[in-house]
C-alpha cells in the first residue's frame, strides 16, 4: 500500500460474500473502519435518498443510515469523525477530460484568462524565460474572444521565442498557434499546400500567420516530439491531484496521448490516485481489443472515441445551415460519414463502447442516423451509445437521444461561455436548442456531465452551477440564457455522479452511495441543494474520499 492507496481491492460483490461469511462466524457482526456521523448525505439512491451516517470497511460502504443506526458498526479501532452537518455526495465522475493534456498544461503556460494580445504575449514571454532552450511551449488554451476575436500572429511572440518552438492550443482544441520556430520545425510556409477539413490561416501576402484550424493542425502536431514517459507520469499526477482537489474520484479520458498504458505503471506502483475510464481514438479501435489493467476498480478501458466535427468558436462545427456571421460557411466534417460509420460498425461488432464527439445540428444529426443504422444491422445489445458534447441540436432530433437510449455526454460550462457570443455565430433561433438539457431530460436522456478540461475548468461544483444558473460568464444573463433549458441542482447532481457511472458500465460499484458500493465521496462546506444557485461556485470541497481512504483535505480556514 502507498499513499494510502491499496495497490488491490476486492470486488465489491465477493467483498461482501466474505463480509457475510464474517458474520456468521462473528456473532457481533463487522466493525467499521470508518464512520462519518452527523452528515447531511445526498446518496443518489432513489432506495435511499439521505442520510445521516456513513460506515466503511476497507474500500467499500458497509452501512448508511442514521447515527444511532450504525452505532453497531462502531468497534476498538474504528476511526469516528463528526462532519458537523456538511454535505457529502458521492465522489463526482467527470465523463469527459483530456488527461494528460490537462496535467501536461499545469506545467506549462496559462494563457485561458488573458484578456489583451499584450497579456497574451507577456506571459508566453515571460514563460519563456523560465525554460531550457529548445523546450516546446505547449497547451495555453488561449481564448481570442476575449479581447475582440483578433486571432494571434506569430509576430506578436517570435521576438520573445526564437529559442522556443511554441504551440498553443485555441480553448477548445481545434485551432493551434505557433511561432515561425515552430512553423519552420514543421516545414510549413507559403507553399504548404492546404489540407482537407483544415486551414492554414494567410495573409495577404498568403504567409502563414501561425493559426492552424482542425486537420491542418496536423501538419505541426504529428511532428512535435512526444512526451516522455516521465512527463507523461508527472501530468498524470498533476492531472489527479487536480481533480482530486475539486471531489472528482473517476474521470473519462478522451485523450489520445497513451494515458492508460502510462496509468497502468503508476497502478502497479501503487501510485494512482484517480480512477480512470480510458479512451482509444475510434479510428484505431483494434487497439481498444487489448486489456490493460488486471483491476477495472481503477483502469478500465474498451472505450473509443472519435470526431465527427469541429468546435462552434472556429467555426468548424457542421451545421445544416450557414453560421449567420458566416452566410458561405456551414462548418466542416473532419471525418467523412462513410468512414465513421465503417469504424463504429466494427468496433460496435467486436463489443466497444463508443463515443463520437459532434457539436453542430448537422454533425449531431449525421452521428444519430450512423447509430440508430447500426442498432439495426448489428442487433439490439447493451450499447449505451454516447454523442460528447452534443451542443446544438435540431429540434427534430431532439426526441431521438431517448428513443436510441443515446447518451447525451454534454459538459455546462460552455453553455455560459459560449452563451456571451453564440448567438451571434447561429442566430436566434438555433440557440433555443443549444446546450438543451431540460429539453434532453424531457426527451428521457440520460445525461452524464463533464468538464472538457483543460478546455474548460475541471471543477464539478463550476459545472452544476452553469447547469442551474445558465448565468454567463460576462455577467449579462442574470435570470439565464436560454433559461427554459435550466435544470435543478439534483438533476445536475444526478448527471456528475450516478449517470456518469452508467456511462461507463459502472453503476453498481460507484456513482451512488449505498452499501457494497465502492467509498467514493466528498465533504462540501455547504449543502448546494438549499443554498442560491448563484452561490454554488463559491462552494468548496473540504474533503475527498477514494475508496475510503482521504486523498484531499483543505487545508484553509473557512471565514
Amino acid at each position: 500500500m502507498k499513499n494510502g492507496l491499496p495497490l488491490k481491492v476486492l470486488p465489491p460483490y465477493l467483498f461482501f460474500l466474505a463480509l457475510l461469511s464474517l458474520i456468521s462466524c462473528q456473532e457481533a457482526g463487522p466493525k467499521a473502519d470508518l464512520i462519518l456521523t452527523n452528515a447531511n448525505i445526498w446518496t443518489g439512491s432513489e432506495s435511499q435518498p439521505s442520510a445521516q451516517a456513513i460506515a466503511v470497511l476497507a474500500d467499500t460502504i458497509l452501512a448508511i443510515g442514521s447515527n444511532s443506526e450504525l452505532e453497531k458498526y462502531k468497534g476498538h479501532t474504528t476511526e469516528i469523525i463528526n462532519v458537523g452537518n456538511r454535505f457529502i455526495t458521492p465522489g463526482f465522475i467527470d465523463s469527459h477530460v483530456h488527461l494528460l493534456m490537462g496535467g501536461n498544461s499545469l506545467l506549462n503556460v496559462e494563457l485561458r484568462d488573458a484578456q489583451t494580445p499584450e497579456e497574451f504575449t507577456r506571459r508566453i514571454a515571460d514563460f519563456a524565460e523560465t525554460i531550457d532552450p529548445g523546450t516546446w511551449i505547449m497547451e495555453g488554451n488561449w481564448d481570442h474572444t476575449l479581447w475582440g476575436g483578433e486571432l494571434p500572429k506569430k509576430e506578436w511572440i517570435d521576438p520573445y521565442t526564437q529559442n522556443n518552438p511554441v504551440a498553443v492550443y485555441r480553448l477548445d482544441g481545434h485551432m493551434v498557434f505557433a511561432n515561425s520556430a515552430a512553423l519552420d520545425f514543421a516545414g510549413i510556409d507559403k507553399d504548404t499546400p492546404d489540407v482537407p477539413n483544415g486551414e492554414i490561416v494567410r495573409d495577404d501576402k498568403g504567409i502563414p500567420t501561425g493559426i492552424l484550424k482542425s486537420n491542418a493542425m496536423g501538419l505541426l502536431l504529428d511532428k512535435i516530439p512526444p512526451l516522455t514517459k516521465t512527463q507523461k507520469k508527472k501530468a498524470l499526477k498533476e492531472a489527479s491531484h487536480y481533480f482530486l482537489s475539486h471531489g472528482v474520484t473517476s474521470v473519462h479520458d478522451v485523450d489520445s496521448l497513451g494515458t492508460a498504458e502510462v496509468a497502468q505503471e503508476l497502478l502497479d506502483s501503487g501510485e494512482l490516485s484517480l480512477r480512470i475510464y480510458s479512451a482509444k481514438p475510434l479510428n484505431r479501435w483494434k487497439e481498444a481489443q487489448r486489456k490493460i489493467s488486471s483491476d477495472e476498480l481503477w483502469l478500465k478501458t474498451g472505450i473509443v472515441k472519435g470526431f465527427i466535427d469541429g468546435s462552434l468558436g472556429s467555426h468548424t462545427a457542421s451545421f445544416m445551415e450557414p453560421y449567420t456571421d458566416k452566410p458561405a460557411d456551414n462548418g466542416l466534417f473532419i471525418n467523412s460519414e462513410a468512414n465513421l460509420y465503417q469504424w463504429i460498425s466494427e468496433a460496435d461488432k467486436a463489443g466497444l463502447h463508443i463515443q463520437v464527439h459532434a457539436i453542430g445540428d448537422n454533425a449531431i444529426h449525421t452521428l444519430l442516423e450512423i447509430y440508430e443504422r447500426i442498432v439495426k444491422e448489428n442487433g439490439k445489445k447493451e450499447r449505451r451509445l454516447r454523442i460528447e458534447h452534443a451542443q446544438h441540436i435540431s429540434k427534430q432530433d431532439l426526441h431521438r437521444f431517448g428513443e436510441l437510449d443515446i447518451i447525451a455526454s454534454v459538459q455546462p460550462y460552455h453553455a455560459i461561455d459560449d452563451g456571451r457570443w453564440a448567438e451571434t455565430l447561429i442566430g436566434p433561433e438555433r440557440v433555443k436548442t443549444t446546450y438543451a438539457f431540460q429539453s434532453l431530460l424531457d426527451a428521457k436522456t440520460i445525461l452524464a456531465f463533464g468538464s472538457d478540461w483543460p478546455v474548460a475548468p475541471g471543477n464539478p461544483l463550476t459545472g452544476i452551477y452553469a447547469a442551474v444558473t445558465r448565468n454567463t460568464l460576462d455577467g449579462k444573463n442574470p435570470n439565464g440564457w436560454v433559461p427554459e433549458q435550466k435544470i435543478s441542482t439534483e438533476e445536475a447532481l444526478r448527471a456528475y455522479t450516478k449517470n456518469g457511472a452508467y456511462a461507463s458500465f459502472d453503476e453498481t460499484v460507484k456513482g451512488t452511495l449505498e452499501p457494497g458500493k465502492l467509498a467514493d465521496f466528498v465533504i462540501l462546506s455547504e449543502d448546494i441543494q438549499k443554498i442560491d444557485p448563484k452561490k454554488i461556485r463559491e462552494v468548496k470541497v473540504m474533503a475527498t474520499y477514494l475508496g475510503g481512504k482521504l486523498v484531499y483535505e483543505n487545508d484553509q480556514k473557512e471565514n
